[in-house]
């Protein structure tokens, strides 16, 4: 796949109106429906971002995800893309996205081109409005693993990310001892699913015709 090419595909459906709630509640549980449909969102909830950084590598197009650590918390153990809340300091969510995955992964900021933002994405359990970033790099990040705040970084074909059998009915933990099924993308072993899921399934839907 040519990289460049791919890019500029990106970059000019990130211009065109985005497939939204309907492609994100694809790689929802039935669990997440509800409480999206019977939660009321805050009115302040809490602003965050993530990044979808895109970068050639192996003659493919890659992405990268971080393991968190176990910490007990809404979070824990779970494969996410790199990003947080926005701090105080952070002039927008782009910034807040760039600052985290420079923290988290050694992302340098100043060699991410953003193309663009998808739908935001509101995550009732920790009260995050979250905003996915979309950047790509001219080359392979550097990484730099924040080992405080990640447990492993994973870097993931789009390809494989993308394709059929990576899409999978899964039983997962959600803490108490409790599991509930949902689909997730499954890539190496890697099962990644619940909002992080819902995050690639839009931009899945964006990008599958120049895939």
């Amino acid at each position: 796949m040519a990289f460049h090419i791919f890019i500029s595909n990106v970059s000019q459906a990130l211009t065109q109106p985005l497939p939204g709630i309907e492609a994100q509640l694809k790689m929802s549980s039935m669990k997440r429906i509800r409480e999206l449909m019977t939660t009321i969102r805050p009115k302040n909830p809490i602003p965050s971002s993530v990044l979808l950084i895109l970068y050639p590598y192996r003659k493919e197009i890659y992405t990268v995800f971080i393991l968190r650590p176990d910490y007990g918390g809404v979070h824990s153990g779970q494969i996410s893309l790199p990003g947080g809340k926005k701090e105080p300091s952070d002039p927008d969510l782009q910034t807040t996205a760039l600052r985290e995955s420079y923290e988290e992964v050694g992302i340098v900021p100043e060699k991410v081109q953003v193309l663009g933002q998808l739908s935001d994405l509101y995550i009732p359990p920790s009260r995050f409005l979250v905003t996915p970033i979309i950047g790509c790099m001219e080359t392979r990040p550097d990484f730099a693993r924040d080992p405080a705040e990640v447990e492993e970084i994973i870097e993931v074909n789009i390809r494989d990310l993308f394709n059929e059998k990576a899409f999978q009915i899964k039983r997962h933990k959600v803490g108490m001892g409790m599991h509930i099924k949902a689909p997730a993308f499954v890539v190496d072993n890697y099962v990644i699913w619940g909002a992080t899921a819902m995050i690639l399934s839009e931009f899945n839907d964006m990008i599958k015709a120049y895939l």
